[in-house]
């Protein structure tokens, strides 16, 4: 693979020169921005051999650099190894971002060529005025990838689904009178809209272009007399185009997005969200002498507050998630060991068990199967052949989810196996304290997750480590596992970017401890946001868990909790007691149950 790689950047380098430029950089995207992408889309992976879902590849004449976070630093190092390519650990002290970088070592009069398609408006603007400072330009017409790339697969199209009534909250034509409103609050008469998931969200649909998010590949146009919705002619159902007709929305092919971009006609101000929207459509737009307006997208906020429609079926979800995931953990702890199983068939068997639930689609994401020093990979993948056996003592760690009609779900799990040192259990003990803390938080409405991180994180500084990821994330709504506007980490990485936490979101509870080499932990919970009291000091919110999962008592030590935090934990396991014995299928496993939620 080392070898495939160096060519394949010998090849690209043969490419710019034949195009007069000396830089190329690719970003892990798709035309929309998606934070996941299919298999057509994966040029940064192509390139690179890093197969991380987050990282900006920059290849010049004699030198390529990979910008990845803390999440991927050991698997970047490993699947980076030998092939020439130098890893820029963003957030490390000295290590330049990718605009410093562009800022301090492009010389002048050189010119960089990227897909305009494959990064954002942002990105985009940035990267041409950190290069016009230095004298270089930017070129984002042609994709050079395409060019070397001889066995790419094809991009993906599915049918789209319609959601029935009983599955969504809200109604097409209020989401869209609510949105008009939006727009027109902003100052502008019209808005196109990329984002895969706030589509879905507003026109009640879902789609499988993406392995494991539930979205169809569409652009919108909505104005304040029409809806546009640009789809693949080959994705378009009967069903779609009766619906369509009865909501008066013009479908159009999508493969004709950009042709008709530059002949739109806007009678005002358009709104687009930067982040969400690719370079060239921002270009196109300019160059046709629209005024842009670019503030965060109405429909990412909008779909971030589940309605109590959705929240009765995402706890319905959640309980029968927990129960399948529970009797999962009581086969690790007292058979994985004597069955000989291995990360990869474990991961095998917790899929086809999620499978068997009623309303099951797909995985939410590859689950995260691992054993020993695996687990202090953070986005880990088991492989089929090689994975590591289940013997001996270690930590096993297990992240996973799925998409069920209902709801969208993600939990981890850490399980102690065999016995462990005094370091580990103290480890594994102030992990627990930090996700029992945040669950537990009350706090003033307004307070975003940088207000709220301290206190999953500050068992882990007083220690004197650090995870070097967020706390929490939001989650969608039988949509993608990961959502904004809101998240829980101490560090913005654009000032003011953090976003209120508002009743009814959801989302995750997830510190931990990663030893590179040796063992991570990591416990996560799903918190959805509700109301907790109105006085004279202002609204105060809180959270209430969605998922109900026994944490592993073997691997807590009670010396390292104090007596607020056991009071947690025994709470949180009398409730997990109640809500999963109905779902405990035999005597066996209610005794289980109850050994593995009894008192601490």
């Amino acid at each position: 693979m080392v070898e495939q790689i160096k060519d394949r950047i010998r090849e690209l380098r043969k490419k710019l020169k034949e195009y007069d430029a000396q830089w190329y950089l690719t970003d892990t995207a798709d035309p929309h921005n998606s934070e996941y992408i299919n298999d057509h889309y994966k040029e940064r992976e192509f390139l690179s051999g890093f197969t991380g879902s987050a990282g900006t590849l920059l290849i010049g004449d004699d030198i390529a650099l990979l910008w990845t976070d803390g999440r991927y630093f050991v698997q970047a190092v490993e699947e980076l190894m030998d092939t020439g390519i130098i890893l820029m650990r963003e957030g490390d002290a000295g290590v330049p971002d990718l605009y410093e970088y562009l800022e301090n070592n492009i010389p002048s009069g050189d010119t960089l060529l990227c897909d305009g398609r494959l990064i954002s408006c942002k990105m985009g603007r940035r990267i041409r005025e950190c290069l016009k400072s230095m004298g270089a330009s930017l070129k984002v017409g042609k994709n050079l990838v395409d060019l070397i790339w001889n066995d790419r697969p094809e991009d993906s199209c599915n049918d789209i689904r319609l959601l029935p009534a009983e599955l969504y909250g809200q109604e097409y034509r209020e989401k869209i009178s609510d949105l008009r409103d939006a727009i027109a609050a902003k100052g502008a008469v019209a808005s196109v809209i990329s984002g895969l998931d706030e589509q879905m969200w507003l026109f009640n649909l879902r789609g499988s272009d993406i392995l494991y998010n539930p979205v169809a590949y569409a652009y919108t146009v909505v104005t304040d007399t029409g809806v546009s919705l640009y789809v693949k002619e080959r994705a378009i159902t009967d069903e779609l185009c009766r619906y369509a007709e009865d909501e008066d929305i013009t479908l159009k092919a999508y493969e004709d997005f950009y042709k008709d971009l530059p002949y739109l006609k806007f009678m005002g101000k358009v709104l687009i969200d930067p982040d969400k929207t690719n370079y060239l459509i921002c270009r196109i737009l300019e160059r046709s002498g629209t005024e842009l307006i670019e503030c965060l997208s109405p429909l990412t906020e909008a779909k971030a507050v589940k309605t109590p429609k959705e929240i009765g079926l995402l706890k319905d979800a959640y309980l029968k998630d927990s129960a399948v995931l529970t009797r999962f953990l009581k086969y690790v702890k007292e058979s994985a060991v004597a069955d000989k199983a291995d990360e990869y068939t474990l991961a095998l068997r917790l899929d086809s068990m999620r499978a068997q639930i009623k309303g099951f689609n797909d995985l939410s994401f590859t689950t995260i199967s691992a054993f020993g020093p695996n687990a202090a990979m953070m986005h880990y993948e088991a492989p089929e052949e090689g994975s590591a056996k289940i013997a001996g003592s270690g930590f096993y760690l297990v992240d996973s989810g799925a998409q069920y009609d209902g709801g969208t779900t993600d939990v981890t799990r850490t399980l102690l196996l065999g016995e462990a040192e005094d370091i580990k259990k103290k480890h594994f003990t102030r992990v627990v304290a930090g996700m029992l803390a945040l669950q537990n938080a009350v706090f003033l409405k307004g307070c975003g997750g940088r207000n709220l991180d301290i206190l999953a994180r500050g068992p882990i500084w007083e220690m004197d480590m650090d995870y070097k990821c967020g706390t929490g994330h939001g989650v969608g709504y039988m949509l993608n596992v990961h959502e904004g506007p809101a998240g829980i980490r101490w560090k913005q990485k654009i000032a003011g970017s953090d976003y209120p936490i508002e009743a009814g979101m959801t989302l995750s509870d997830e510190p931990g401890v990663y030893i590179a080499g040796k063992y991570g932990i990591r416990i996560e919970n799903i918190l959805l946001c509700v109301r907790r009291c109105e006085n004279g000091d202002g609204e105060f919110l809180a959270f209430e868990p969605l998922t109900w999962v026994p944490i592993d008592k073997d691997a807590v030590k009670k010396e390292y909790l104090e007596p607020k935090e056991l009071k947690w934990l025994n709470d949180y396991h009398a409730k997990v007691r109640e809500k999963l014995m109905p779902f405990m299928e035999n005597e066996d496993e209610r005794v289980w149950l109850i050994k593995a939620t009894s008192e601490l």
